[in-house]
């Protein structure tokens, strides 16, 4: 779907799109935040566990590192991409005619998507293996 952008509208399309922009950005921080502290969530709970029980046993998945690392790198490709489609906006805004781009939100869908079930699953394991 193609939108004509009328010249006396210009200023407001772009401070949409930077709006837009600013929003992805706050997007990715949180990914990158909740990424950190799932990886930094088993460790605690590990050392939390040898406080309270020094000669217990301790059982953990080891997959919180992993899954939050790859959260902070999704959080930190959303920022990148956001940072692109501001600039490919821009541009559209002003040749006067601005496209949705389909694949790109099917795209994010789609990683949200594998990021929650990554989630469940997470959660799945580390409650059957006690932690």
């Amino acid at each position: 779907m193609d939108a004509e952008v009328p010249d006396d509208k210009k200023a407001t399309e772009h401070l949409a799109n930077e709006r837009t922009f600013l929003a992805w950005v706050r997007t990715s921080i949180a990914i990158m935040s909740l990424g950190f502290v799932v990886a930094r969530f088993g460790l605690w709970l590990r050392e939390l566990a040898v406080r309270v029980s020094p000669g217990a046993p301790i059982h953990g998945s080891g997959l919180s590192a992993p899954i939050g690392i790859g959260m902070i790198v999704l959080g930190g490709l959303l920022a990148l991409l956001a940072a692109w489609r501001f600039h490919v906006v821009n541009r559209q805004i002003d040749r006067g005619r601005v496209a949705v781009d389909r694949a790109l939100v099917l795209l994010i869908a789609i990683a949200m998507g594998a990021l929650a079930a990554v989630m469940v699953a997470y959660l799945g394991v580390s409650t059957s293996a006690g932690l």
